[in-house]
């Protein structure tokens, strides 16, 4: 393991981080609310903690490998976090507790949306932007990100690269180079932040509310400036932006390049997890769209579909973007709505949950064992589209569901040990692994009354559902720490 090479990576990842404290420093200073000072500070620490760690350790510049690179992924993500709290911790007029301010940084990075703050519209500017910030941040992966210029520090990126990105199947390249894949990811996705944000002032927004949207929505997060969230604007013209927004982000990446490179639409339509990914989302809202129309929860089918429709593809792509308070609803569409999330976006794109391709996967699987009951002696291979797919990935797959589940299970146990209820300790849970943001119950519209040991725990599970299980849960195994 080469140890000092990942010290001092992450030593200079904490200084390029220092760089994301400067644009809320001039918000702050262009809306005069007094906030700077708490971000200049924090600049000035992470830049000097950044010097300590990378001084040292300057001269390790040794290639990393795989168990190098899933070990620096976890740590950057945990130190980057920690780092993303300290304007949190120093600003005066919001007084979080380090649980507090941890659970709110960490929720931005990993693209979770839970918040502890309330009366978010009276909070000053800066911090409302420096929190949709960490999401557009989070939402690619910082370390996607980083991969673009760690060539030019000395270090090669397709081990981060592999142990950051998520999907099944990993070994697949866009481009030949790792740091050609990681640019085109992210022109796609400043073309769509810029798009979103236009549509969004277009529609009625001013741009400082456009901008923090379109960061949080095109990073499926869910960070408003507003307590309401989008039902703030009471515009079915910005929810519509949204929810399409929200669709495209949801989907695979990669799949966006292809077609753009392509030049044809139906590119998409081609692949096999993007026609179930808006089936479901279809069905989705259908079945929200005929309950509330037949429980008369709204006076009009317009009314009723567009409600409908934001909160289906809000929850389902694990945004958390809100514009009513779905937790009323008849019982039936919030448990939906809520297990609808363990779905999420597909794999390779910001959404969290379990990615529609592993679910699509393991429906397949399920299906292959129902036909070898009946046939025991044929042979049935499982395929996506034309693709046929590796039993290995295929136990991955499954390997990847239990270690989800049990990962699940332990947090919400003791969540409850905490002191949550049944109903608040599963939809924490959830919404934290899977990184959605809202749940129901206590914390149906902010995680600020639970706990401090609740919000730990969470701060976990938001960690966990970043990197995918498997890339945090392998640092437990003692194999990986063997020679």
């Amino acid at each position: 393991m080469q140890y000092r090479s990942i010290i001092r990576i992450l030593g200079l990842l904490i200084a390029i981080f220092s760089i994301s404290m400067v644009p809320p420093a001039f918000v702050a200073y262009w809306y005069k609310d007094g906030a700077g000072v708490p971000f200049l500070l924090s600049f000035v620490l992470c830049v000097f903690i950044g010097f300590l760690i990378w001084y040292p350790n300057r001269q390790h510049k040794a290639e990393l490998k795989v168990r190098d690179g899933f070990l620096i992924v976890a740590l950057f993500w945990i130190v980057l976090g920690a780092a993303g709290a300290m304007p949190f911790l120093l600003a005066s007029n919001l007084q979080l507790s380090l649980a507090s301010a941890m659970f709110e940084a960490f929720s931005g990075l990993t693209t979770t949306g839970a918040t502890v703050l309330t009366g978010i519209e009276f909070l000053p500017k800066a911090i409302l932007y420096y929190r949709a910030q960490l999401q557009w941040l989070g939402g690619m992966g910082i370390i996607v990100l980083a991969v673009a210029i760690l060539p030019m520090l000395g270090v090669g990126g397709m081990q981060l690269y592999r142990a950051e990105t998520p999907g099944p199947v990993k070994d697949n390249k866009m481009t030949p180079r790792i740091a050609d894949t990681a640019k085109h990811l992210w022109y796609i996705y400043l073309a769509l932040t810029l798009s979103c944000t236009l549509a969004f002032f277009l529609a009625g927004m001013n741009w400082f509310d456009a901008i923090c949207h379109a960061f949080a929505t095109i990073a499926i997060g869910g960070f408003s400036t507003y307590d309401a969230s989008v039902g703030h604007f009471q515009s079915p013209l910005i929810n519509g932006i949204c929810v399409v927004f929200l669709l495209l982000s949801a989907v695979n990446f990669p799949l966006h390049f292809a077609a753009i490179r392509g030049k044809s639409v139906s590119t998409y339509f081609r692949d096999p997890e993007f026609k179930a990914f808006l089936a479901i989302q279809a069905t989705i809202i259908f079945i929200c769209f005929a309950t509330l129309l037949s429980t008369n929860v709204y006076s009009s089918a317009g009314e009723a579909f567009d409600q409908a429709a934001f909160q289906a593809v809000s929850i389902g792509t694990t945004a958390g973007f809100t514009t009513a308070n779905f937790s009323a609803w008849p019982l039936f569409l919030p448990i939906l709505l809520m297990f609808s999330s363990f779905i999420g976006g597909c794999a390779g794109s910001t959404g969290g949950g379990l990615k529609v391709v592993r679910v699509l996967l393991l429906f397949l699987q399920g299906k292959r064992e129902l036909n070898r009951l009946i046939h025991p002696r044929a042979v049935y291979a499982i395929k996506l589209g034309r693709r046929q797919v590796a039993d290995r990935i295929v136990e991955a797959v499954w390997g990847f569901f239990a270690a989800y589940a049990l990962v699940f299970l332990v947090i919400m146990l003791l969540l409850l040990l905490t002191g949550l209820d049944n109903i608040t300790a599963f939809t924490a849970t959830a919404a934290c692994l899977n990184n959605l943001g809202p749940g129901l119950g206590e914390v149906a519209a902010n995680f600020g009354s639970i706990p401090d040991a609740s919000k730990w725990l969470l701060v976990a599970a938001m960690v966990f559902g970043r990197l995918e299980v498997f890339t945090l849960l392998v640092l437990f195994t003692p194999a990986f720490w063997k020679d």
